[in-house]
């Protein structure tokens, strides 16, 4: 630092120095243990990684520098205002190693930086702290981190007085100083975002690693609903019809809208209905790969392979997401995962659809979602009573009936246990039910009751996966007990799988979940490898049931015969895939379009117009969705007397 340079400046850009310091040691630590993944390009992600960092202390050095710029020469002199600034340095030094490890924990979590998940994250504060606390040694963590805070401060205390003692600023230096930051500030706004200069494409752990943790938090709280129209590539009205009604023009249907974006149709049964009981349990975090029966060495799923010879099981099947909010979406509204937030979580806009729940409502279903944690979490609440069903959670639940529960709630039993006693009041009143249900056990801190499993619990993922396998177990087994068990469906199928970070944005493996249908005096057990998405299962459980129902859904019944080209739907807040089997199309903002070939397998990137028909394909699909959603197009549209109108 020279001389010439007044002391305030000098302080800020000591602050910056040891924040970008900060920055550089967190990527470096990154790196070295991931290089497997990363696979070079070393230069490349500590160039762009540097301009990130330079981003964000640009717009971190803006209050301060506010403040430097108009403290008083006659206050900067003072020794209580040198304490305040010594304390300062100190307290920036901790909030920078506490962001440092908590990246470092979120990376372990979910292989990537700072995402719209720690957004969400500070939302739901208490569920968090809590699950930190149960999850981590905080207390450790955090004076580890004091500790180191003070020490550097000591060794900083000679360069800290030298700044303190240096010039002060004159009149012309401050308003040259606050003109300085503003015009980077702005420069900063208008030339560097989420993907500039990471770009897209290619090594997705490369481009993570170049990135800014805290600019990525700032970016995605920013951006946390993209308008499709502005952000993605767009066809044709006419285009987006044509394609979509190739994609959903099942024998059965029949369409109804009066736009070329709106797919409302009236679904036929081929049968007489069939007033079924349905039971929907959707089980956190759960990946196909934990499954024995799919290769998994450790015996942690024995009841689960057990029930899917005995079931209706589809091996080929695909979340839409990473997040809870995308699963119950999919599988409540059938849509494809528009880009930003869920719809499940957009306040003001998350109610009013012709959800799976308000179909069955409308048969004179008792509708219910019954949750392990507290539905307030992911604006749960909200959307599903706003969709046609009464809530069940665990504030509605006595405390004398829960055995165990950690910070997301009630152990599996005790959800399952209360699910028994919606069935047996609803079974006693005459009234079918549709009771979908959302687990919490298998998720971090990995709680379950003790003596249930041979892995302690809090051991980690491994004995969460077995415990879900457990309480699945413990639930049929009580279930068939019971008088209504016979003419009930049992659906399992996943939210989503437990890790989806991979060397590509959207890897198609780490999408792949379990379904099954359980109903041993209904239907047949048997394998069915149709490629499947979570979309698909609302109209396949009422093609099951055979009602008649005007649909908004994006999916398509799995087991009617037809010549449909194959697809699921994936992806995550920005980038938008569909997978035909064997190729993968994925659409991004600023109108990224790009094809991998042999996407299971050897996978082979490159960049695509709208001429493709893949990329023609997942355009139809994300346009028409957020189309749809934008214009009330999936709304609900009951008659006088609350049912369906179906033409």
């Amino acid at each position: 630092m020279r001389n010439t340079l007044a002391a305030p400046w000098r302080y800020l850009l000591l602050n910056c120095v040891l924040w970008f310091g900060i920055f550089l040691l967190t990527r470096f630590l990154l790196l070295i243990t991931h290089l497997d993944e990363v696979g070079g390009n070393y230069v490349s992600i500590f160039f762009d990684g540097a301009i990130y960092d330079l981003s964000f202390l640009v717009y971190a050095a803006l209050p301060l520098g506010l403040y430097l710029s108009l403290c008083p020469n006659a206050l900067w002199r003072t020794r209580a205002h040198r304490w305040l600034l010594g304390a300062s340095l100190i307290a920036s030094l901790f909030v920078m190693l506490f962001v440092a490890v908590a990246e470092w924990l979120f990376w372990d979590e979910f292989g990537v930086r700072f995402n719209f998940i720690a957004v969400d994250y500070l939302i739901y504060s208490k569920e968090v702290l809590d699950n930190i606390r149960e999850s981590y040694p905080l207390p450790t963590l955090l004076s580890a981190i004091a500790v180191v805070a003070l020490v550097l401060a000591l060794m900083l205390r000679k360069p800290l007085s030298q700044v303190l003692d240096g010039p002060l600023a004159s009149g012309r230096q401050r308003l040259l100083g606050i003109t300085l930051l503003a015009v980077l500030g702005g420069m900063n706004g208008l030339l560097v975002d989420q993907q500039f200069p990471r770009g897209e494409g290619g090594n997705a752990y490369q481009r993570e690693l170049a990135s800014n943790g805290p600019y990525q938090f700032f970016a995605a709280f920013r951006n946390n609903e993209l308008d499709y129209s502005q952000f993605y590539a767009s066809i044709g009205a006419s285009d987006i019809g044509a394609q979509m009604h190739q994609e959903l023009a099942e024998p059965n249907a029949s369409f109804q809208g009066t736009q070329p974006e709106d797919i409302r149709r009236h679904i036929s049964a081929n049968g007489q209905p069939r007033r079924l009981n349905v039971i929907l349990v959707t089980i956190e975090s759960f990946s196909a790969k934990y499954l024995g029966s799919n290769g998994d060495p450790r015996n942690l799923t024995p009841n689960l392979d057990a029930l899917r010879r005995e079931s209706l099981y589809f091996n080929n099947f695909y979340a839409t997401g990473t997040r809870t909010d995308r699963g119950l979406e999919a599988i409540t509204l059938a849509i494809p995962p528009t880009p930003g937030r869920s719809i499940v979580k957009r306040i003001g806009r998350e109610s009013g659809y012709a959800s799976l729940g308000q179909q069955l409502a409308a048969k004179g279903y008792d509708a219910v979602f019954v949750y392990g944690g507290r539905g307030y979490f992911d604006n749960m609440n909200a959307f599903f009573s706003g969709n046609g069903y009464r809530i069940v959670d665990q504030s509605s639940v006595d405390e004398s009936d829960i055995s165990f529960k950690n910070a997301w709630g009630m152990a599996d039993e005790d959800l399952y246990r209360q699910t028994l006693k919606l069935a047996d009041a609803d079974y006693a009143r005459q009234k079918p039910f549709f009771l979908q249900l959302m687990t919490t056990s298998n998720h971090r801190p990995y709680t379950y009751p003790d003596g249930r499993i041979d892995i302690p619990s809090g051991e980690g993922r491994e004995g969460a996966v077995k415990y879900t396998d457990h309480a699945i177990a413990q639930f049929l087994a009580q279930a068939k007990g019971k008088p209504w068990f016979d003419n009930t469906l049992f659906v399992f199928v996943a939210d989503h799988t437990a890790g989806s970070a991979g060397v590509e944005d959207l890897p198609v493996n780490n999408y792949q979940i379990p379904l099954w249908i359980y109903a041993p005096k209904l239907i047949a057990p048997r394998e069915e490898a149709k490629l499947a998405s979570q979309i698909d299962l609302a109209p396949t459980l009422l093609g099951l049931l055979n009602f008649d129902y005007t649909s908004t859904f994006f999916g398509r019944d799995l087991l009617k015969d037809d010549t449909l080209p194959p697809r699921v739907l994936i992806g995550n807040y920005q980038h938008l895939g569909l997978f035909d089997g064997n190729d993968l199309a994925i659409l991004s903002p600023r109108g990224g379009m790009r094809v991998h070939e042999d996407a299971l397998g050897n996978s082979r990137e490159s960049r695509a117009t709208q001429d493709n028909p893949l990329i023609r394909r997942a355009i139809a699909y994300y346009q028409s969705a957020a189309y749809g959603f934008s214009e009330g197009l999936l709304a609900w549209k009951p008659n006088q007397s609350g049912m369906a109108v179906n033409p």
